[in-house]
């Protein structure tokens, strides 16, 4: 039995191998590999792509799904342990995919079940399905994963989705750049792991002098939820707001991701820009995430 609890429970050949999964669900995404399995969506935290498009994942293999997307109407919201809700949700499915709002939740839950477990998102963590559909996005659009350029952009310190995607394309030996206000710098254990891999990176504070030489532009929302202090929140909430304008050096193949939701950090003039790939990239994790779970239920 094997989870999807970060990015480093796949090998680099796994990665490679579930893109290629996807690649053949975009083609035929009706599929019922798994009809007659059972999947949870348990959500500890609120979302809206990663579940509905772990749900539709499901679906299109032929799966049912139980769960629910708000605790408190759940068992939780009787004093319910992480550990008893876990155990017996896992006696009624095959498996299990958690978003949570505490660290290392996810990797607990996967100790505890008899039933692979999927993390959609533990805290400031890891979010290793949203990874993979990066990595296809990207090569979608790039034509490789390898040697790829990518400037990282906004909240770096509590964004789980730009600490497994380094992690990810370190794999690929992908140069990277920084852009965050001081508050959200890239925490210092990430920086420690690209140097022990002997990677490049740059920091800096300033997007608008940094597009030119991007393969991929990674933009991310300053997730207020993550701040303890709305004072905080508040001096960096704006720090960057691209515009359409600051476009006018980058490359023509260079693409925009963003996790999503967006709040005001990408202006809605992008959007019909050749470089806006975010509504495509939400679109990728469908076929990503049957991908995943085809996978990890040996269904593939």
């Amino acid at each position: 039995m094997k989870s999807l609890i970060s990015i480093h429970d796949f090998s680099k050949d796994e990665m490679l191998y579930v893109l290629q999964c996807a690649a053949e669900f975009e083609k035929n995404p009706c599929q019922t590999l798994l009809a007659g399995k059972v999947i949870a969506s348990i959500f500890f935290e609120p979302s809206t792509r990663t579940r509905l498009s772990f749900e539709t994942a499901a679906n299109r293999l032929g799966a049912r799904v139980v769960g629910f997307s708000d605790a408190k109407n759940t068992s939780v919201s009787k004093g319910e342990t992480l550990k008893d809700t876990i155990k017996m949700v896992a006696n009624y499915v095959d498996l299990i995919v958690m978003r949570h709002p505490l660290e290392g939740s996810a990797r607990y839950a996967a100790e505890v079940a008899n039933v692979p477990v999927i993390n959609a998102g533990d805290g400031a963590n890891q979010h290793p399905s949203q990874t993979l559909l990066d990595l296809y996005s990207i090569r979608k659009t790039q034509g490789r994963l390898d040697d790829i350029r990518i400037t990282m952009v906004g909240d770096l310190k509590y964004g789980r989705t730009v600490h497994s995607l380094l992690q990810a394309l370190s794999l690929f030996d992908a140069r990277f750049k920084f852009i965050a206000p001081p508050e959200l710098q890239m925490p210092a254990e990430y920086k420690a792991y690209l140097r022990q891999k002997g990677l490049p990176f740059e920091e800096h504070t300033d997007l608008n002098n940094n597009i030119g030489d991007a393969d991929i532009l990674y933009m991310t929302r300053v997730q207020q939820e993550r701040f303890q202090d709305p004072i905080e929140y508040e001096k960096v909430k704006n720090s960057y707001s691209l515009k359409k304008s600051m476009l006018a050096k980058a490359k023509p193949t260079m693409k925009i991701l963003h996790p999503l939701p967006r709040v005001n950090e990408i202006d809605a003039g992008v959007d019909d820009t050749p470089h806006a790939y975010y509504f495509e990239q939400a679109r990728n994790g469908v076929f990503t995430r049957m991908a995943i779970i085809a996978y990890l239920l040996n269904a593939r």
